[in-house]
């Protein structure tokens, strides 16, 4: 047998499939152009497995969709081998848990929640996560356990919505939102911090909720509140932009032909990965609208042409002369390994929508908080 002998090994022949007794399925599962669930990957890997499925075999969905996608799209199609389930073959659903760039929180340390089809199911998907993380956290359904996840995302997507609408609001009022949420922060019951940014990014946050509120119409219910959150978190690249014009007009520049460098493109903070940033967007509106582009980047060496970005960016060097020689900088990651006070000294408009430019008597030019 093929694991007899090696314990990991990274392969595209899905015939060592018919040696495995757990076979794991995590795809990615994005939206469609028009915001609905695009299942694709999943039906994909779950017809592949079904060709190779034999008698014994524990099969796991990691990926996150809504409830019910284990038992109305994985398990009809691996009953079409001809096997049956909870006889021939198991079936359960356990989340991915994971926050990338996060150096506390690690696979062993956080809790895996496991439900299966049927209770057995359940008990060998426990068994075999137990192996691996330290605590198993088993749940009664895959229905219950695919819900878990959404919650946890949706919650977070919510609260993000609620701070990035109130940073508009304070932004008008003249209020720094960064500080009341400092301070909110300091009671130590009822509160948890949440923050402001450019828009959300990642895989999971921009994305799941609205497979939760797409699956809430075929049981004749508006998810309204979880609509819109997305709305609000969809439009903040807009709103940067309208931010980074008004910062030029009062600095008597116009947007067309200005020279705007971008500090960031990754989702978030010290990572590599840019998959729904923000940066992507608001590069693409500012091409629309005639600005010279450019983006500074030490995690992410190259940008390629997709979602709507006219071409393939390369990521300058930042020095004092590519910033003076900027009409704009707009910072839209906070990666931790950049020189904020270079930026500080040499910008002729700064628009910061992290709040990394905190002591303002260091700013040259002008400054705006997004």
């Amino acid at each position: 047998m093929f694991f007899s002998k090696h314990k990991f090994v990274p392969t595209c022949d899905t015939k060592i499939l018919n040696d495995a007794d757990c076979i794991v399925i995590c795809v990615p599962t994005p939206l469609t152009e028009n915001r609905e669930p695009d299942l694709g990957m999943i039906k994909n890997a779950s017809e592949t497995v079904a060709k190779h499925l034999r008698p014994g075999q524990l099969i796991v969905l990691e990926s996150t969709s809504y409830p019910g996608t284990t038992e109305e799209v994985l398990l009809p199609i691996l009953l079409k081998s001809g096997l049956k389930q909870a006889k021939d073959f198991w079936v359960a659903f356990s989340p991915e848990r994971e926050d990338p760039g996060n150096k506390r929180y690690h696979i062993d340390s956080i809790p895996k929640i496991v439900g299966g089809i049927d209770k057995v199911s359940g008990e060998l998907a426990s068994v075999l996560y137990g192996k691996i993380v330290g605590k198993v956290v088993p749940v009664s359904s895959t229905r219950v356990a695919e819900a878990a996840k959404i919650l946890e995302n949706t919650y977070r997507a919510v609260n993000v919505a609620l701070v990035n609408e109130l940073k508009m609001l304070f932004n008008r009022m003249g209020i720094n939102v960064w500080e009341v949420i400092d301070a909110a922060s300091t009671k130590p019951f009822g509160f948890q911090s949440f923050y402001p940014g450019p828009g959300l990014g990642g895989h999971c946050i921009p994305v799941d909720p609205f497979y939760l509120s797409w699956k809430a119409r075929s049981y004749d219910f508006q998810a309204q509140f979880i609509e819109l959150a997305g709305e609000i978190n969809t439009r903040m690249p807009e709103y940067v932009l309208e931010q980074t014009i008004a910062a030029l007009n009062e600095q008597e520049k116009c947007l067309k032909g200005a020279r705007v460098l971008v500090l960031g493109v990754a989702y978030k903070k010290d990572i590599e990965d840019i998959r729904e940033s923000p940066a992507l967007t608001f590069i693409r509106l500012l091409e629309q609208n005639g600005a010279k582009v450019s983006y500074y980047d030490p995690m992410v060496p190259v940008l390629a042409a997709s979602h709507g970005i006219s071409r393939k960016y390369h990521s300058c060097s930042l020095s004092a002369k590519s910033v003076r020689e900027s009409d704009c900088v707009v910072i839209i990651t906070d990666h931790t390994n950049v020189d904020y006070g270079l930026v500080a000294k040499n910008a002729k408009i700064i628009v910061d929508t992290r709040f990394v430019i905190k002591d303002t008597s260091k700013v040259k030019g002008y400054l705006r908080r997004a």
